[in-house]
């Protein structure tokens, strides 16, 4: 058998040519998968968009219907209706509050905090076993 070395050259660039065609197929089949996430990302995205607006829509809904029926007279109707007997407050029963609430009750809650004399720092001790000394 009489091997020329044209068809050397010609079974290597034909092996050349077929690792670049995979090569570029695998790049393009990258590609294509790569765009089908982000378009599959991008209707994720619309659909939670889609859905906060709702949210946000019945959230404004419920809070219209809460502020429509703390009104005066709904509370005074609906008092009527259900034959609750109740009666607004009396002048003396109601105390006025000269600072803002959020302070006074934030004061309340953290009054080491917000208190002039800072308490003494307590050393934190660690005894081996457990026990205390």
């Amino acid at each position: 058998m009489n091997k020329n070395e044209t068809h050397g050259f010609v079974n290597q660039l034909l092996v050349y040519t077929l690792v670049m065609i995979c090569f570029s197929g695998s790049i393009g089949l990258g590609t294509v998968w790569m765009r089908q996430q982000m378009a599959q990302t991008a209707n994720h995205i619309r659909n939670l968009e889609t859905r906060s607006e709702a949210l946000e829509r019945r959230l404004a809904e419920t809070n219209a219907f809460v502020e429509a029926e703390k009104s005066q007279d709904i509370l005074l109707r609906r008092n009527q209706e259900w034959n609750l007997a109740l009666r607004p407050p009396m002048e003396q029963q109601i105390k006025r509050v000269a600072i803002a609430v959020e302070d006074r009750l934030a004061r309340k809650r953290h009054d080491q905090l917000f208190a002039r004399e800072q308490p003494a720092v307590q050393p934190v001790r660690f005894v081996l076993g457990g026990g205390t000394e």
